[in-house]
């Protein structure tokens, strides 16, 4: 099999890694955090580059693209700890694409495309504890269209959005809305998460909503499944990076007279880093290209995926903490910042020990070596 990316590819990674390079700077990135999470102005840097639009066909403003140079993208933006949650963009786009009338195809396609509107989904509930097929969120016929009640949790950017991807019950099944944010039917209580990016508690008050699909929880697993490849994707770049300024810093820190970085010891343990990267580097290239397979194997292939990343984002944030001591985790330091940013992107779209759940129970009786 070829893993080697196109020239096109390859040309959009160079580009976006400029992008984080000269107008991402760490400094720019904590001024962001302090001002909440999220930037207007970077958000729309990154539409400029065309990457909101990754997702959407050329017929409706987009660039046409696909996973692979979704992943390319996210790696770039993993690499700069991008607050802006570009990877919303890919599923709302998607979903939009796959499932929405030609009507809201129109009105909102062209828009994320372009960066006026940010569309994000919003289907984390309390108690839900990742199952995607528990939702109480309650969706009413309302003359032609929709109403739908009920609270979101964790809605990446919830208080800048335009509008929602929302599953809610309907008529005993779970059905999936786009919900336009209105003022009185919505209410976004915005907040900052632990990796200094944005998120929301949404409530929604017999908001007018859109039919994207009823019977919603195929979808609602599609995007999830495109959220977890762009984290698998967006992990290796935070892994990459990490293991950069840890190697750095074990070159340049000395004791006893020499850097530290010639003890046989703290280079064993830089070799078990750069394993679980790895590992991690093949698994996002496995999620990425099963995002295409039919819906069991695709689930399967997605937890799998998740499950290593979740393993070697620990392992790589843990050790890299270890082996820069104390420093490892003063707010000043670059790397505490990656490494706090690991440690969340282990519980997105599901945790590990969920994921292990989830590999388990879709394992059969030939499971293992012999499948």
């Amino acid at each position: 099999m070829d893993f080697d990316f196109t020239e096109d590819q390859q040309q959009l990674r160079d580009a976006v890694g400029r992008w984080v390079e000269k107008a991402y700077d760490f400094d720019r990135r904590r001024g962001i955090e302090k001002d909440g999470g999220f930037s207007r102005a970077a958000w729309t840097e990154l539409s400029e580059l065309g990457l909101g639009g990754l997702y959407i066909p050329e017929d409706d403003g987009g660039l046409g693209m696909g996973p692979v140079e979704a992943m390319v993208v996210m790696e770039e933006l993993g690499r700069g700890i991008v607050l802006e949650p570009l990877a919303q963009s890919f599923i709302s786009g998607s979903v939009l694409a796959r499932h929405a009338g030609e009507a809201v195809r129109g009105e909102w396609l062209p828009a994320v495309a372009s960066g006026e509107k940010l569309v994000v989904l919003a289907y984390q509930e309390r108690g839900a504890r990742y199952r995607l097929d528990r939702c109480e969120t309650q969706a009413t016929k309302s003359g032609d269209g929709y109403t739908i009640s009920g609270t979101k949790s964790l809605v990446p950017a919830g208080d800048q959005a335009a509008a929602y991807l929302v599953p809610a019950q309907l008529e005993g099944r779970i059905a999936l809305f786009l919900v336009p944010r209105a003022e009185g039917s919505v209410k976004a209580s915005g907040y900052a998460t632990q990796d200094g990016s944005r998120a929301a508690e949404v409530v929604f008050t017999q908001a007018p909503a859109q039919l994207l699909a009823a019977d919603g929880l195929p979808v609602l697993e599609e995007a999830v499944d495109i959220g977890i490849a762009t984290t698998c994707a967006e992990g290796v770049g935070v892994m990459d990076k990490t293991l950069a300024l840890t190697v750095d810093y074990l070159n340049t820190r000395k004791q006893f007279g020499v850097t530290i970085g010639s003890f046989q010891a703290l280079r064993h343990r830089v070799a078990d880093m750069k394993m679980q990267l790895e590992l991690a580097r093949s698994m996002s290239y496995y999620a990425t290209l099963k995002l295409g397979a039919p819906a069991a194997e695709r689930r399967q292939a997605l937890a799998r995926a998740k499950y290593q990343l979740g393993v070697s984002m620990r392992f790589v944030g843990q050790a890299s903490v270890q082996l820069h001591g104390g420093i490892g985790v003063t707010d000043e330091y670059m790397g505490s910042h990656y490494f706090r940013k690991l440690t969340q992107m282990e519980m997105v779209f599901g945790d590990t020990l969920h994921h292990l759940g989830e590999v388990s129970a879709r394992m059969e009786d030939s499971a293992g070596v012999f499948a």
